[in-house]
């Protein structure tokens, strides 16, 4: 007997899953390579070569930067565009989940997921390699609420939201911004720090699908369709 498929994600999720994906590609090599033109970190409104910086990092390899060689300008240029493709599909994304209710459905932490028993149960179903609950094979468990909901409604507002504040012309129209992240610099660590916490995401979200099983996960995301593990 052939496995039950379900209809587990929309056309809507899928398409930005997709973009989302590139985009945040594109964005962590880009900014690694403006990021080799001043590679520390300070907390304020000022800092240069001679001020205290909370941290220095280290140059990174031409293979992990966008371009691979080091050009400054065009790292900037990647990094413009592919913000745009971020911020625009992420509103478009949450206004569809709006619509059709996503969010309120699949997304929302109800108390009992927060219940320490029913996060150290999730957790010791992932030890397990078991990702999904048998009776209810199409809802999202605890621990990817939890990580979705980080991604969706912190870690990308952020990193999108200190974006703007490090560039001139939107600290131009929308002084705020600086005030509300404490300085340039506050803002320049915070974005840094949003997109290692994307970057730490997207790495354990990987290993999660080659976990489960890359073919089913792949086809879900490409389809809709997902087979439910035996």
């Amino acid at each position: 007997m052939g496995a039950t498929a379900i209809r587990r994600h929309r056309l809507a999720t899928r398409v930005w899953h997709w973009l989302n994906a590139i985009a945040v590609f594109v964005l962590i090599g880009s900014g690694l390579g403006i990021s080799n033109a001043h590679p520390r970190l300070y907390w304020g409104r000022y800092g240069a070569n001679f001020d205290h910086a909370w941290a220095q990092l280290p140059r990174f390899p031409a293979w992990l930067t966008i371009p691979a060689n080091y050009n400054l300008a065009i790292s900037r240029r990647w990094h413009l565009f592919f913000a745009l493709v971020l911020a625009f599909s992420l509103l478009g994304y949450l206004i569809v989940s709006l619509i059709n209710r996503h969010i309120q459905r699949d997304l929302r932490l109800r108390r009992r997921d927060l219940a320490p028993h029913h996060i150290a149960a999730d957790v010791r179903a992932h030890l397990d390699l078991r990702f999904h609950d048998p009776e209810a094979p199409g809802e999202y468990n605890v621990l990817q609420k939890l990580s979705y909901v980080a991604v969706i409604f912190v870690l990308l507002p952020l990193v999108i939201l200190t974006g703007l504040a490090l560039s001139p012309g939107m600290d131009a129209a929308w002084p705020w911004l600086l005030e509300l992240f404490g300085g340039r610099q506050s803002a320049r660590s915070l974005h840094f720090l949003a997109m290692a916490g994307l970057a730490l995401f997207t790495v354990v979200h990987l290993t999660l699908v080659i976990l489960a099983g890359v073919g089913n996960e792949l086809r879900s995301m490409i389809t809709g369709w997902w087979r439910v593990p035996e």
